[in-house]
Parts: structure tokens; C-alpha cells; sequence
């Protein structure tokens, strides 16, 4: 189709533009668990309520676990900076 090609380019250069490396701000931590089963659910609920409509704005960090310390996940979200400068 005619077009098509530059249609797709400028999508993912808007894509590429708002990732959030690409935009000033930082991680916020919302939730943090042990169990796996928690993880899902919490993500499962963040997803239902609409709160993050970008996946690429959440971040699930795993700290691997050893003997004296258990494994441990953390979801964050990346909150833009508003200062406009």
C-alpha cells in the first residue's frame, strides 16, 4: 500500500521520542512482594484499573535471593518530571 513504509517510520519515531529513557523523570516504586503469585495479581488489577496505559512505563525489578536473604520483586512506574525545563 502507498505510504504504508513512511506511516510505520513515523510511528516508531514517535514511539522511540517517548520512551521513557528518552524523557526526564524517574522510577517510583508502588509495590514489592516475595511471592510471585502477588506479583501477577498486582500487575493483573494495575492493568484492569487503567492506571499505566504504557507497558513500557513499568518496570519489574527481581532481587535475586540467597540463604539469609529471600527473593524479592518490585514493580515501579515511570512518573514523567513536570518541571518543564
Amino acid at each position: 500500500m502507498p505510504g504504508q513504509r513512511r506511516r510505520r517510520q513515523r510511528q516508531q519515531g514517535h514511539a522511540e521520542r517517548h520512551r521513557p529513557e528518552n524523557v526526564p523523570g524517574r522510577w517510583e516504586p508502588l509495590f514489592e512482594t516475595q511471592e510471585q503469585a502477588e506479583l501477577k495479581q498486582f500487575l493483573r488489577r494495575l492493568q484492569d484499573a487503567g492506571t499505566v496505559t504504557d507497558p513500557a512505563h513499568v518496570r519489574i525489578d527481581t532481587f535475586c535471593g540467597r540463604l539469609t536473604h529471600p527473593t524479592t520483586h518490585r514493580v515501579s512506574v515511570y512518573v514523567p518530571d513536570t518541571s518543564g525545563t
